[in-house]
């Protein structure tokens, strides 16, 4: 009698586990995705964008380079 009176209980609060996941999924899949956007960014001061700007000349020569090399062979 002990045994199905706790195997009863048991299967109760497990049903009441399961009915509060499935009302909390619920709830969750029923919001909207938030999707968080940076802010502006900030202008670069000089010194930084005349070395972005060297740093970018220099790669434009090493493709440059390269490139000639693999029309001459």
């Amino acid at each position: 009698m002990a045994d199905s009176l706790l195997s009863a209980f048991f299967a109760v609060v497990d049903f009441a586990f399961d009915l509060s996941a499935t009302i909390d999924n619920t709830k969750r899949l029923s919001k909207p995705d938030i999707v968080e956007v940076p802010p502006d960014p900030k202008p670069l001061p000089p010194a930084a964008q005349r070395a972005l700007a060297e740093a970018e000349e220099r790669e434009r020569k090493r493709n440059q380079a390269a490139s000639g090399t693999d029309q001459a062979s």
